[in-house]
């Protein structure tokens, strides 16, 4: 710690020196950063043709169910949390947290929310030729949700239901004497027992991936008014409502992984084992 820091000060705290290079009292004593770069020289390589499966494979790939723009329309009431003179700007990001089919029909259920960062001006002081004040910004998320037949390019799998099954084993008893023959028995099922065969199957779900969106937007400030007893401009007014209309078009894709089979490739030869790796060592020498 150097004499000055030592001087400065305040009950127990200490005020130490600069030494990251920013603005303040004193010389800058050192940088808080050195990088030490060079250039290298190039490295060679061999390009090489992808080896696979020339005599047909099974996969399983998400295949395409439909492909389609869906059209919804949202209105918001927007509260700030101080009068607002105008906005300045108003970024949106939008975000799906739903997307679902509901197997076996065709009615697609989507949810999610159009995240908005609003940046306005605020009023600090004014008169009759000018009015001064901040930037500030409120960021909030605006739900949407709808349904939505689907049209399918491909129809899903077929869903598989579980399936339970119960069976019993057969008893024989003797019969009261008294009542039944001497050859009479009683055959019929083991009620002390309980035996189940149960099966399940694990459908794959299909599921949703976003291409694209579009936000068609109105925004219109509510009650704007001239606060009382303070000098403005003639035009300005302060607000702390919008109400927003919004259009929002998406383009989804609807997916469900299934086994697809590849057909083999004709003509295709594959290097016998090792002599990929040595030829390209060879190469890489040369």
């Amino acid at each position: 710690m150097t004499d000055k820091a030592q001087n400065a000060k305040i009950s127990n705290i200490q005020v130490y020196e600069d030494r990251c290079g920013c603005p303040g009292p004193g010389p800058i004593e050192q940088s808080c950063v050195d990088v030490d770069a060079r250039n290298l020289g190039d490295c060679p390589n061999v390009p090489r043709t992808p080896v696979g499966i020339i005599n047909g494979a099974v996969i399983k790939v998400p295949v395409v169910l439909a492909e389609f723009t869906v059209r919804f329309f949202v209105n918001a009431i927007i509260d700030l949390p101080e009068p607002a003179l105008e906005i300045k700007d108003i970024k949106k990001r939008l975000k799906v947290t739903q997307c679902l089919l509901l197997q076996p029909t065709n009615i697609l259920f989507i949810k999610g929310f159009v995240r908005k960062n609003i940046d306005y001006s605020t009023r600090t002081c004014s008169n009759n030729e000018g009015v001064c004040g901040e930037i500030h910004h409120c960021t909030i998320d605006v739900p949407f949700e709808c349904t939505t037949p689907i049209t399918f390019f491909r129809p899903p799998a077929p869903l598989l239901a579980n399936e339970r099954q119960e069976f019993e084993y057969l008893k024989e008893e003797s019969l009261p004497r008294d009542t039944f023959a001497e050859k009479d028995k009683l055959m019929s099922g083991d009620l002390s027992e309980f035996n189940q065969t149960s099966t399940e199957f694990f459908n794959e779900l299909p599921f949703c991936e976003l291409i694209s969106s579009r936000i068609n937007e109105f925004d219109e400030f509510i009650n704007r008014r001239r606060p009382a007893n303070v000098n403005l401009p003639f035009e300005e007014r302060e607000f702390r409502r919008i109400e927003e209309k919004m259009v929002i078009a998406l383009r989804l894709k609807l997916l469900q992984k299934r086994q697809v089979t590849v057909p083999s490739i004709p003509g295709n030869t594959i290097c016998p084992e090792g002599e990929e790796e040595e030829d390209s060592i060879t190469s890489i020498t040369e």
